[in-house]
């Protein structure tokens, strides 16, 4: 039974405390558990052995009472011989296998009830051992999500110094001047180079549709009166004008339209 309280400590052990120690915890829950395998298996090494000399107990209990019958019935024969003698023998000799058949019975009694022990402690160790594991997959898992909790708080501290955010500060910084300075280098290159007279004309541009836009949003609005409706063009009054020519004035134009006609007329010729 010495195995079973060594393995009892073992597995009462805090195993907890492995987490907070300077070795691995998850290599010390493996060792342990490997440990914790062997130990079982040695255990039931012995439980078996036990179980062995039961059988072998009950055995000879068995052979010794089978024995003792074999005696009595020599003494039976003895008896219908005739010779009480032999038949007092053959008796004494039977009663002295019925005592080492009652002694072997006696053993093997007590060893069964320890056999049956042993069965109920390797069950309970097995349990036991069983147990452990799923420990040991728990406490892996929370020493991993505690490594990792530990990582990123240690990453969040280094973001809270002050230098770091400084330095983005100054950074930030030094890309708006450098952005300021293109700027204002863009603007100079812009107005000290090209036709200034265009660029003013441009920009007065600009600054006549942004009135007239402005103009047209108060009109819309009713801000401002509407725009005037543009004069209809007028009509030429040719046909009148004609009628109050004379007759050479009407023969005079009729032959400078005619003129006008074959010079149109040779011009489309010559361009085909």
């Amino acid at each position: 039974m010495g195995i079973f309280a060594r393995l009892a400590r073992l597995i009462k052990s805090n195993i907890n405390d492995m987490i907070s120690s300077s070795e691995d915890p998850e290599k010390m829950l493996n060792q342990v558990v490997l440990d914790m395998n062997e130990q079982l298996h040695e255990a039931k090494k012995q439980v078996a052995v036990a179980i062995a000399d039961e059988k072998k107990l009950a055995k000879q209990a068995e052979q010794e009472a089978s024995t003792a019958a074999e005696w009595e019935r020599r003494a039976m024969i003895a008896v219908r011989a005739g010779d009480d003698a032999l038949a007092k023998e053959a008796l004494a000799r039977k009663r002295e296998h019925d005592e080492l058949a009652e002694q072997f019975k006696l053993q093997w009694q007590k060893q069964k009830a320890a056999v049956d022990q042993l069965k109920i402690a390797l069950r309970a160790l097995n349990n036991k051992i069983e147990e452990a594991k799923r420990k040991k997959g728990l406490l892996i898992a929370r020493k991993k999500r505690a490594e990792a909790q530990k990582a990123i708080q240690a990453t969040m501290s280094g973001l809270k110094n002050a230098s770091a955010f400084e330095t983005f500060d100054r950074m930030e910084g030094e890309i708006n001047r450098i952005e300021a300075e293109a700027e204002a280098g863009a603007e100079l290159a812009e107005e000290y180079s090209g036709d200034v007279l265009k660029q003013r004309f441009a920009q007065l541009e600009v600054s006549a549709g942004a009135e007239e836009d402005l103009l047209a949003l108060k009109q819309k609005m009713g801000l401002a009166p509407p725009p005037e409706p543009e004069p209809e063009p007028q009509q030429v009054r040719v046909d009148r004008e004609f009628e109050e020519l004379d007759d050479a004035e009407r023969e005079e134009l009729a032959r400078a339209l005619e003129e006008l006609e074959a010079e149109h007329q040779a011009e489309l010729r010559m361009k085909r």
